[in-house]
């Protein structure tokens, strides 16, 4: 029996050992490849560990696009997204979960609905329609398409139905409003799902790439994956891209998403216990 609990302890080791080796083999090469020397990147055989640890390729990587503006366009854009979502989803939130309204059901149905549409679906009507209010190439083509998200109004949603409604009651009893409930008894205890919210919100919008390079064309509203993407040579294909210069941009622009993720991933745990999402 002991012998029998020792081998599937040791098949489920091993498989989460190789899974795990799976999801960082690319980060790991990616590292890698940002301190080769560009001649090393299509070394045959290949081969992780550079010959020469390049560190300068990050100042030249950095220095060969305006990183900056790339940044504060990104972070700019992703901070404002975030929180329009997290206030229009709070809100959202609190009236399908507390509210009694007619077709109440019947609208978080259709909210719920429009998370099986491939967002790639929206971006021709969303081009459209900002083409016709004169907002392409300025940030609210970045911004308003996104300004809610029916996954956070679900995922709050399913935290503030969680809240004791004898809390909210005597908040009523005292005198509380809608908005006094929502602040000081819905929100602080459903902190660990909206931090969730926000960490998937913030993953998702600060490494979008496709409705940035859509809606804008002007330089100065590139965002980060947009930014990298320009570093791609269009005159020698693959053999004359500077990969080791890309792979550098791209470990400096996503180190700020490891570093929030290792600070924050005990709430995203927290948030996903306390909602029951699977």
């Amino acid at each position: 029996m002991k012998t029998q609990l020792l081998i599937k302890q040791n098949t489920i080791l091993i498989i989460l050992i190789v899974t795990a080796l799976v999801m960082i083999g690319p980060f790991i090469w990616m590292i890698s490849t940002s301190l080769k020397a560009f001649d090393e990147v299509f070394a045959y055989p290949p081969h992780f560990i550079p010959d020469s640890w390049n560190w300068e390729n990050f100042n030249n990587a950095w220095n060969s696009e305006p990183f900056g503006r790339y940044f504060f366009n990104s972070i700019f854009t992703t901070v404002v997204i975030v929180v329009l979502q997290v206030i229009t989803s709070i809100l959202a939130a609190y009236a399908f979960a507390r509210l009694t309204f007619k077709g109440k059901n019947l609208l978080f149905l259709t909210v719920l609905a429009t998370m099986m549409i491939p967002i790639q679906v929206t971006f021709i009507p969303n081009f459209l329609i900002l083409s016709k209010f004169g907002w392409l190439n300025s940030y609210l083509a970045l911004i308003v398409p996104f300004s809610t998200n029916a996954f956070g109004i679900f995922l709050i949603k399913q935290a503030f139905s969680q809240v004791p409604t004898e809390l909210e009651e005597a908040a009523k009893l005292d005198g509380a409003k809608h908005f006094h409930i929502i602040r000081y008894i819905m929100v602080p205890l459903s902190t660990a799902a909206i931090v969730t919210f926000v960490l998937f919100s913030v993953i998702w919008h600060y490494n979008d790439f496709f409705w940035p390079l859509i809606a804008t064309n002007n330089p100065e509203l590139r965002t980060l994956q947009v930014g990298i993407s320009s570093m791609i040579s269009s005159e020698g294909g693959a053999q004359g891209t500077q990969w080791n210069l890309i792979m550098a941009a791209a470990t400096f622009v996503l180190l700020p998403l490891i570093i929030l993720f290792i600070f924050m991933q005990k709430y995203i745990v927290k948030g996903v216990a306390k909602t029951g999402l699977k």
